[in-house]
């Protein structure tokens, strides 16, 4: 499964919608892929898993890349 993460690069930043990131991760649970994620002090949003339209779509968008991990 593909989830999609909303995140701030520092764990201490408050979440402002102009500074969220988002990044794309191959996992079999949400739990998987904060376990994957633990290392990099990310202040997770929200992880959402990408049904197959959804990830038809956001796979259109120049900034669609999966990271390994």
């Amino acid at each position: 499964m593909i989830f999609k993460v909303l995140y701030q690069e520092h764990e201490e930043e408050a979440p402002v919608r102009e500074e969220t990131k988002t990044l794309y991760i191959e996992a079999e649970s949400v739990r998987e892929v904060r376990s994957k994620l633990a290392d990099r002090n990310y202040n997770i949003e929200y992880v959402q898993e990408l049904s197959e339209a959804h990830l038809a779509y956001e796979q259109q968008s120049d900034d669609f890349k999966v990271e390994k991990i």
